[in-house]
C-alpha cells in the first residue's frame, strides 16, 4: 500500500516549535493550497491543510519559515479520532512532513550578503547555496586532464 502525498502553499501562521517530554523537536503548522479549479461563483477555492514535522525537519522548518512563506511538503495523510472536551467523537487529518522544501525565491531576510554583494540562497539542509556564480567560481578544463567522461 502507498501512503504519499505533496502539497505546496503558503504558511497560515508562523510554525510552532515544541519538545516532547523526551526532548524530540516537533512543529506543526498550517499551509494554505489553492485547488486548481474554480468554483461554480468562478473564484478559486482554497483548502488550509495541517502539517506536523518531526526532529531536524521540525527545528529546520522553526527557523527558516514563517506566515507567508511558500512551502512544498512531502509526506503521508494521518487520520487521527480523538474526543474533545464534550465526549464528542471527532476526527482529524493532518499531513506528517518526510520533506519540506522552499516554494518560493525569496531570500532569507537575515542573511547577509556575500563579500561581492551578492545574497545567499539557502537549500533545505539550511547550508547557503551561492545562486549568483561570479567569473572566479569556475575552473578552466586543461587538455592534461583527459577524455571526457561523457
Amino acid at each position: 500500500m502507498l501512503n504519499k502525498i505533496i502539497i505546496m502553499g503558503r504558511l497560515t501562521r508562523d510554525p510552532e516549535l515544541r519538545h516532547t517530554g523526551s526532548g524530540t523537536a516537533v512543529t506543526s503548522f498550517s499551509l494554505a493550497v489553492d485547488r486548481d479549479f474554480k468554483s461554480q461563483s468562478g473564484e478559486k477555492e482554497t483548502d488550509f491543510i495541517d502539517v506536523v514535522a518531526w526532529r531536524s525537519t521540525a527545528e529546520f522548518v522553526s527557523k527558516y519559515f514563517t506566515k507567508g512563506r511558500m512551502a512544498v511538503v512531502e509526506g503521508r495523510l494521518q487520520i487521527r479520532d480523538w474526543t474533545d472536551n464534550d465526549g464528542n467523537k471527532r476526527r482529524s487529518a493532518e499531513v506528517i512532513a518526510a520533506n519540506v522544501y522552499f516554494g518560493d525565491s525569496k531570500r532569507d531576510a537575515s542573511a547577509a550578503p556575500a563579500a561581492d554583494g551578492r545574497a545567499p540562497n539557502f537549500h533545505p539542509a539550511g547550508r547557503p547555496v551561492d545562486v549568483n556564480p561570479g567569473p572566479d567560481d569556475f575552473a578552466e578544463i586543461g587538455e592534461e586532464d583527459g577524455d571526457l567522461p561523457f
